[in-house]
């Protein structure tokens, strides 16, 4: 979505500014003061971050099969319904609650510091600041079924840096689901419901490189209208259907739905055909038709197909995904491909580490005149997957990468990743910095970026993570304007109740 630009800047100090320091105290004190014997320890909600630990399955009525195989890949892990923070309340060990299994509660808080110097200004100034995010959930099921009711309200907010708001940083006290559901237990058969849900919502498919709920970005990608699910995550099949309108973020107004766009989507799952694959294919369709006569129509199809499983009986795995777009771009015809492949190895070790070598593409636009627009539009993806310092999307980009992870111990977990990243065409632009050479002269060659990050959890309700990443500028960037080295640095806690 477009981002919305302000003129004026940020006050340095609000009254909201008391959240900062608690989120300091809370810090401070460790967690002994933040830890209650009496209470079971809280399933893990999905880390920060674009990368998610295995999820805590959050759905009813579980089948008595295993479950199904999850991708090891980067970032392919989709967030839980509902998220990982949330718990039903007779979970909590509160006397007095033990039979509200109906009511859905959960209250998160995220308090992040950045240090930049990067790409994303135009003259690479430096940048410190506080990303402020804080949801609260409740929802409401079995009690009334078929119909269940959420609400999730986010508060997102930035204080001290020295540039404009934008609305992927800022967007204050709204609603980022409020939806009705009817839910049909067993329709399909034993295990199989049918679920119809309409209103606020948040979605996230597939690897969720063309449409995810943003865990790393301040603020959260929503959608108002209607989905359709016939099973669910844990079946051995599932299909969803949905027709939504993107939400414009408007910081300090009320948000509201794009009433120029729509996004159409229909997603499949299929997962006993063989114990070694996962097949999840996928048709989306954006559909922008604009009041305003200098933006051109846009009818974006995006056609693809998602596999990853085991590789054999062995300790290797794999994840694929492709994707063709057609349609128009004004007046342009839309003609535009994307492709990504990981397979990573797991050793036989306490620590459990992980190496994982992947390709990203997607195709870029090698001439603006010639009627034919084939720079991949990347929907409503995250990029964080691509670039801890969000220097790269999934447009004009062709990028190989190696990572590890590590697992030390049950609360400690070690990324480290080393990335190259080359325009698909030498003609097209680095799409997030703008930087462009119509002629193609001054090369293709991006640069680099090494990454690490270290996440540990202090609390069974706090976590702390600190990351680090460093961008070695190439050719292009070289040829086209300020070329200096770029970092990243920035300490996040994590609370949730």
């Amino acid at each position: 979505m477009a981002e919305i630009r302000v003129t004026h800047y940020r006050r340095r100090g609000t009254g909201f500014q008391p959240v900062v320091l608690v989120g300091a105290v809370l810090f401070i004190t460790g967690p002994g003061s933040l830890a209650q014997t009496s209470r079971p320890a809280q399933p893990q909600p999905v880390p920060p971050g674009d990368q998610a630990a295995p999820p805590l399955e959050k759905q009813e009525d579980q089948s008595k099969k295993s479950a199904p195989y999850k991708s090891k890949a980067w970032g392919a892990r989709l967030e839980t319904e509902p998220p990982g923070y949330v718990k039903t309340l007779d979970q909590f060990g509160i006397a007095g609650l033990e039979d509200l299994d109906w009511l859905e509660f959960g209250l998160e808080h995220r308090t992040r510091f950045e240090y930049r110097s990067d790409y994303r200004r135009p003259n690479l100034e430096d940048d410190e600041q506080f990303l402020l995010r804080s949801r609260v959930y409740l929802g409401i099921r079995n009690i009334l079924d078929p119909l269940r009711l959420v609400i999730e309200f986010q508060d997102s907010r930035q204080f001290y840096s020295d540039f404009p708001e934008r609305n992927r940083d800022v967007d204050e006290a709204d609603f980022l689901q409020a939806f009705g559901e009817l839910y049909f237990k067993d329709a399909l058969g034993e295990g199989h419901p049918v679920q119809f849900r309409a209103g606020r919502m948040s979605l996230e498919y597939i690897d969720r490189r063309l449409v995810a709920r943003n865990r790393w970005r301040n603020t959260t990608n929503a959608f108002d209208g209607f989905r359709l699910r016939l099973g669910r995550p844990s079946t051995d099949w599932q299909f969803d259907i949905f027709a939504v309108q993107p939400v414009e973020r408007r910081m300090t107004a009320r948000d509201h739905p794009d009433e120029e766009r729509w996004f159409y989507g229909l997603v499949g799952a299929w997962r006993p055909w063989s114990q070694y694959i996962t097949l999840e294919p996928y048709y989306f369709v954006l559909d922008e038709d604009r009041k305003d006569p200098d933006r051109g129509d846009r009818e974006i199809h995006t056609l693809g197909l998602h596999a990853f499983g085991p590789i054999g009986d062995t300790s290797f795995d794999y994840d694929f995904d492709t994707a063709f777009q057609f349609g128009e771009d004004g007046r342009r015809r839309q003609r535009a491909f994307a492709v990504y492949g990981e397979a990573g190895y797991t050793f036989p070790h306490a620590w459990k580490p992980r190496v994982s070598a992947s390709v990203a593409y997607a195709s870029g636009d090698r001439d603006p005149d010639d009627g034919l627009s084939e720079r991949f539009d990347r929907l409503f993806q995250t990029g964080h997957s691509y670039s801890t310092s969000d220097l790269f999307s999934g447009q004009n980009i062709i990028s190989p990468k190696i990572r590890l992870t590590l697992r030390p111990t049950s609360k400690l977990r070690l990324d480290t990743s080393y990335g190259a990243y080359w325009l698909a065409s030498d003609s097209d632009a680095w799409v997030i910095p703008g930087r462009r050479d119509p002629n193609g002269d001054s090369g293709d060659f991006v640069g680099q970026e090494v990454e690490l990050r270290v996440r540990y959890k202090l609390d069974p309700r706090m976590e702390l993570e600190v990351g680090y990443s460093h961008f070695f500028p190439g050719p292009f960037v070289e040829n086209t304007g300020p070329a200096d080295d770029a970092d990243l640095f920035y300490v996040q806690t994590t609370l949730h109740f």
